[in-house]
């Protein structure tokens, strides 16, 4: 069961929100398609690998498409939002029965596994701790 796949130099995974961009044959015309949802699930090896992506469309029905990974109709795939460090399953199945708030959980946990802003934050309150003890050492100090 593969979290993550590769189509030329993307990286995407299960849970990512992505935009599959098509290569559509009408009569002598190509042109492109692109079709956006969440990753439910990557499955295969090697050659044969395919992903689903789901989407709801109109009148709040839901939408689903296999894609062969390595299909020549595939232009590219854009990763609008990382959802696979939230994930904690291989197969997203269950989102089917989930709500779109539900579904949203999934790149909360990502939001918080987010080491960057974490960090400034704590720093910024180290700094002002450091500053508020020595003002303090000062005035017993002082007093004394």
């Amino acid at each position: 069961m593969a979290l993550i796949a590769k189509h030329k130099t993307i990286d995407f995974g299960v849970g990512d929100e992505v935009k599959v961009h098509l290569k559509v044959k009408d009569g002598e015309k190509t042109r492109a398609q692109v079709f956006d949802g969440m990753v439910i699930g990557i499955k295969g090896r090697d050659e044969g690998k395919s992903f689903t992506v789901r989407r709801i469309g109109a009148q709040r029905v839901g939408i689903e498409m296999i894609f062969p990974l390595n299909t020549p109709s595939i232009e590219k795939v854009e990763v609008v939002r990382k959802g696979t460090e939230g994930v904690q399953h291989a197969k997203l199945y269950y989102t089917r029965d989930k709500s779109t708030r539900e579904i949203e959980r999934i790149y909360s946990r990502v939001a918080g596994k987010n080491p960057k802003p974490v960090v400034k934050k704590v720093a910024k309150k180290k700094v002002v701790i450091k500053k508020v003890v020595k003002k303090t050492s000062v005035k017993k100090t002082s007093k004394k």
